[in-house]
């Protein structure tokens, strides 16, 4: 057989073992059962609000579920432990069954939903979240749904955490279908935290290059601290193991100098801009002598034009004198 029709031959096996408890021992107050197959036969561990109603008189009821289970189930040995539920009110399949019971009874399900609920948070629980669903008051079928605290609807805490349970409501209109989810005190959801208070920095700070905790707080310096020491720090890694010698004199030429203030700054700056305007000076000087040259080119060149004219026609009048006097 290939081991994915095992895997669901298992799984139907296991879904009709359950349904078979919850009919068997549902005035018990069933509340689960974990299945594990061993060399020795195959162990199950049943989770009861009343484990001696699961036991029965001298062990009758419990010796009538075995031999159901050999028969019908083909099951190898089976071995049955019966554990008692130390707080039904954070057992999901039990708060399923007592609300269904409860709607059965005639309980308003507002009424039933709000005080299942108020007792699951009473037990401690981190969140619960209960669904009606079906023919709740008429005709017609809705959803109604009670919400306390915190609670997950996908995801693997979904399913590993947060505990179902369903049942069903049998009543005179329709069934009704109960969902319970809960989740218990103890769990460990990804996104918990704990603050500690009263506890030294230093115990859970990494010591890093030799920084203490003060500076790691501080942060980096800026502005020009920042680039200073940056700058200080750059040649030392690139030199690595080997040491620099400084001269004495040196440091004392470079101690003697004084800063650049803020006068000498404000009067660089003056001159530089005074510059900056003999410059434009210059250039617009040289356009403007550019300029007249080419206006005087062109004054001469129309005053060549106009005598050339005026030399054409007294040459034109002398002819016409001439001709006249003939």
């Amino acid at each position: 057989m290939a081991d994915e029709q095992q895997f669901i031959e298992d799984g139907l096996q296991r879904t009709q073992i359950d349904e078979f408890f919850q009919d068997e021992l549902g005035r018990a107050g069933y509340g689960g059962m974990d299945v594990a197959k061993t060399p020795m036969g195959t162990q199950i561990v049943l989770k009861a609000e009343k484990p001696g109603m699961v036991i029965g008189k001298g062990g009758k009821n419990i010796r009538k579920i075995t031999s159901t289970l050999e028969e019908e189930f083909d099951l190898e040995d089976p071995q049955i432990d019966v554990q008692e539920v130390d707080e039904p009110d954070l057992n999901a399949r039990i708060v399923a069954d007592r609300l269904a019971n409860a709607l059965e009874r005639g309980w308003y399900f507002r009424k039933a939903g709000h005080t299942t609920i108020d007792r699951i948070m009473e037990s401690g629980a981190l969140g619960a979240e209960i669904v009606l669903s079906g023919k709740v008051t008429g005709a017609r079928s809705r959803v109604e749904k009670f919400n306390r605290g915190y609670i997950k609807h996908n995801g693997e805490p979904a399913e590993d955490i947060v505990d179902h349970g369903v049942a069903t409501a049998v009543m005179k209109l329709g069934t009704i279908g109960v969902q319970v989810k809960i989740i218990p005190p103890d769990a460990e959801l990804p996104d918990d935290f704990e603050v500690y208070e009263d506890v030294e920095v230093e115990d859970y700070v990494a010591d890093e290059d030799g920084e203490s905790v003060e500076e790691l707080l501080e942060g980096e310096p800026e502005g020009e601290d920042a680039a200073a020491e940056h700058g200080a720090q750059a040649p030392a890694e690139d030199a690595g193991e080997e040491e620099t010698v400084v001269d004495e004199d040196v440091e004392e030429e470079v101690l003697e100098e004084e800063p650049v203030g803020e006068d000498e700054e404000s009067a660089g700056e003056e001159t530089a801009s005074v510059d900056a305007e003999d410059a434009d000076d210059a250039v617009e000087e040289d356009l403007d002598e550019e300029t007249a040259e080419e206006a005087a080119d062109l004054m001469e060149e129309m005053e060549d034009e106009v005598d050339e004219a005026r030399t054409g026609e007294g040459d034109e009048g002398s002819h016409d004198e001439e001709g006249d006097a003939k």
